[in-house]
């Protein structure tokens, strides 16, 4: 998990990862509403401070982070899966191999 940080940066970070996920009209989105809310209502005055607010932060930290892995998470699946059934030539590029080949030719054909 992401190292703790001011709650300005998790709020920017949680909503830079809405504006990648739902584009220019994150603003509309349930979920900005509901972020934008939770950290106006649990921002720290000069004449509060508790401990829930530590644990806020805290679960604030945590969902971006579950944001973010999603993401990268994502966006591996589709460079990996997104095309189907890969060939055994593919396969090993893909990992840096080549397949061996016949002296007289490709393939193990005569």
């Amino acid at each position: 998990m992401a190292a703790l940080s001011s709650p300005l940066r998790v709020c920017r970070g949680i909503l830079k990862e809405l504006r990648t996920l739902h584009g220019q009209s994150y603003r509309e989105s349930l979920a900005y509403g509901y972020v934008m809310e939770q950290f106006r209502k649990n921002k720290v005055t000069g004449e509060r401070f508790c401990r829930h607010q530590q644990e806020v932060h805290h679960v604030s930290n945590t969902y971006l982070c579950l944001l973010t892995s999603t993401r990268h998470h994502m966006a591996l699946h589709n460079l990996y899966h997104g095309k189907g059934e890969r060939s055994t030539e593919e396969a090993a590029q893909m990992v840096g191999l080549r397949l061996p080949t016949q002296p007289g030719g490709k393939g193990w054909e005569k």
